[in-house]
């Protein structure tokens, strides 16, 4: 994702989203419009749930959690101002991807930005996993 702009950015997040939650089985939906506090609607099994979509270009993995554009550039939001949100879903430079539930950002407690990172730790099984770091599968 090497010189491309914050717009492109967002919107190769987006894609990836859509790309990772279609081959998971689920059934994807967009808004109309970019003023609402989500950028997907995912359902499953009659289950609707919101995300929010992320990525970053930096080389340290970090994620802002606050929102901002418009005319001015400023911060018009903020990822955990919406306990309502069901997930936030990050993509990094190298298009790993991660989806992170919204309550165990609450839980965190971090306000303003995350780092997504690729250190694998050894789950109960004592297979090699990635909190939160999801793949494509062709399992649905």
């Amino acid at each position: 994702m090497n010189g491309i702009n914050r717009k492109n950015i967002g919107r190769i997040g987006l894609s990836m989203a859509i790309n990772y939650f279609t081959c998971q089985g689920y059934t994807v939906s967009l808004p109309l419009n970019d003023t609402q506090w989500y950028d997907l609607i995912i359902e499953k099994d009659g289950l609707l749930q919101t995300v929010q979509c992320k990525a970053t270009q930096t080389k340290t993995g970090e994620i802002g959690l606050r929102s901002t554009g418009g005319t001015n550039g400023g911060i018009y939001d903020n990822v955990v101002n919406h306990c309502e949100l069901d997930y936030l879903f990050c993509v990094n430079k190298d298009l790993e991807m991660w989806n992170i539930p919204i309550k165990d950002l609450l839980k965190a407690g971090n306000k303003n930005r995350i780092t997504l990172r690729t250190e694998p730790t050894v789950n109960n099984q004592g297979f090699q996993t990635y909190k939160y770091r999801v793949q494509i599968s062709d399992k649905a």
